[in-house]
C-alpha cells in the first residue's frame, strides 16, 4: 500500500524507516563517509531524489550550525515524509552513537588507567590525527577550486592559529567575502557543470508540505524552541548559573547556535573552549574522546556527549558520579541535537524555494573554503598534543 504522505514518489513510510535504520548502521567515518553512504543508498540505489537535489540539500545543511550529515538525513526524511520522516531519520542517525559512546565513556572513567585500555585510547588518539589530516586533503580537493578559495582557507587558518580570532567571526567573514567576490565577478568556486541525471522518484517539484508557510514556521518555532531552551532555563532557575549542569547546557546551546562550517569546524571550537578556556578536559582526554567518536556510528560531533560525561563525573554535586556523568552526557546531547531539527524544519522550505539562487552558492563556497583552514588548524593542534608530551603557548 502506498503511504498517504507519498502519493507522488511511492516510497512508504515503513520502507523509509528500514532504509534509515540501514543508513544509521553504516554511519561510520565522520561526516564525509556518512554523506557518501547516504548518497549511495538514497540517490544511487533507491533513487529517491536526484543528485542535484541531494547536493542542494547538502549545501543548505553546510550553511547551518551543527552536524551536517545528521541534518542532511533529517532534511531528506522531511522532504520524503514530512515532520515524522525527518524525526525518524534524524533520531535514528544519532541513537547508535549515543549508546556506543556512552558505553565507551563508562569504560574510560572506570578502567581508563588499566594498561590495555590506556594503550587502546592512545592508539585512538594517533588515529584521530590521521583522520583529520585526511579530512584536510579530502575537503581541500573539493573546495579549493580557485586562488581566491585558497586565500580564504589560508586566511582562516592564520586567523585561528596565530591570532585566536573567534570561530564565528571567521565563518561570517568568509561568507561576506564570497558574496562580495561573486558580485565583483570573482567566483570562489569554479564554474563546473550541471549534474546530469534523472529526477529521482520524488521529481524536481516542491511538495506541498515543503513550501514556505508563515503558519508552519511559527508552529515549528513554538514547538522546537521550548524543547531546546526549556531545559536550559529550568536548570538556570533551579541550580544557578555556576552549577556544572547549567554551564554545560548554556555552553553547548551556544555551540549549537554558532558552530557553522560542519562537524570538523565545530570540533575545533569545542576542543579549544573545553580544553583551553573552561579547563574541563586535558588535551589527551579530548583526543581520546574524538577517537571514540570516530570509531562509533553516528555524528562525529557526538564527542560533546563525552565532554559532558567527564564534566558530570568530576562535578557530580549530590549525585553519584556515574549517574551525574550519564545525565550530563545526555543533557549535552539534547541541547546539541534538538536545535538541528529546529534549523531544518524551519529553514528547509525556504531552501527548497531558493534552489538555484546564485548568492546562496557563493556564500557556501566561501564558507567551505574557510572550513579547510579550520580543519588544518584542528590538525595542527592535534599533532602538537599527540607528538609532544609537553607544550607551551608562545
Amino acid at each position: 500500500m502506498v503511504d498517504r504522505d507519498a502519493p507522488n514518489h511511492g516510497v512508504s513510510f515503513a520502507e523509509a524507516c528500514k532504509v534509515w535504520v540501514r543508513v544509521a548502521a553504516l554511519s561510520f567515518g565522520g561526516p564525509a563517509g556518512q554523506i557518501a553512504v547516504m548518497h549511495r543508498i538514497i540517490v544511487e540505489e533507491r533513487r529517491w531524489i536526484s543528485d542535484a537535489r541531494f547536493l542542494h540539500a547538502l549545501n543548505y545543511c553546510n550553511l547551518l550550525p551543527g552536524p551536517e550529515a545528521q541534518q542532511l538525513a533529517t532534511y531528506i526524511g522531511w522532504l520524503m515524509h514530512r515532520i515524522r520522516g525527518g524525526l525518524i531519520a534524524g533520531v535514528l542517525f544519532v541513537v547508535p552513537g549515543v549508546v556506543a559512546l556512552m558505553a565507551l565513556s563508562w569504560i574510560y572513567v572506570v578502567w581508563g588507567e588499566v594498561g590495555f585500555v590506556a594503550g587502546l585510547f592512545f592508539g585512538l588518539k594517533a588515529a584521530v590525527l590521521a583522520v583529520v589530516i585526511e579530512a584536510v586533503l579530502r575537503v581541500g580537493r573539493r573546495a579549493l577550486k580557485s586562488r581566491l578559495a585558497v586565500l580564504i582557507a589560508v586566511g582562516a587558518f592564520v586567523a585561528l592559529f596565530f591570532s585566536a580570532v573567534p570561530f564565528p567571526l571567521v565563518v561570517l567573514a568568509a561568507a561576506v567575502t564570497g558574496l562580495a567576490a561573486d558580485r565583483a565577478g570573482y567566483p570562489v568556486r569554479g564554474t563546473g557543470g550541471a549534474h546530469a541525471n534523472d529526477d529521482g522518484r520524488l521529481g524536481e517539484h516542491i511538495p506541498d508540505h515543503a513550501r514556505p508557510s508563515r503558519a508552519r514556521a511559527i508552529a515549528v518555532i513554538a514547538v522546537w524552541l521550548p524543547l531546546w531552551l526549556g531545559p536550559v532555563a529550568l536548570l538556570y532557575l533551579c541550580l544557578g548559573r555556576e552549577n556544572s549542569f547549567t554551564r554545560l547546557a548554556i555552553f553547548f546551546s551556544e555551540v549549537a547556535a554558532i558552530s557553522f562550517g560542519g562537524a570538523y569546524a565545530a570540533l575545533a571550537y569545542v576542543a579549544q573552549q573545553a580544553v583551553e578556556v573552561h579547563n574541563w578536559l586535558r588535551p589527551d582526554e579530548m583526543l581520546a574522546g574524538l577517537g571514540m567518536a570516530e570509531t562509533t556510528p553516528g555524528p562525529l560531533i557526538m564527542v560533546v556527549q563525552y565532554v559532558g560525561f567527564l564534566v558530570g563525573f568530576r562535578a557530580p554535586g549530590t549525585l553519584p558520579p556515574l549517574l551525574a556523568a550519564t545525565l550530563a552526557g545526555l543533557l549535552v546531547t539534547w541541547v546539541t541535537f534538538t536545535p538541528c531539527f529546529l534549523w531544518v524544519f524551519l529553514g528547509a522550505p525556504y531552501a527548497e524555494a531558493l534552489r538555484g539562487v546564485r548568492a546562496l552558492g557563493a556564500a557556501l563556497s566561501a564558507v567551505t573554503a574557510a572550513v579547510v583552514g579550520v580543519i588544518l588548524n584542528l590538525a595542527v593542534w592535534f599533532a602538537i598534543h599527540v607528538l609532544f608530551r609537553d607544550t607551551a603557548t608562545l
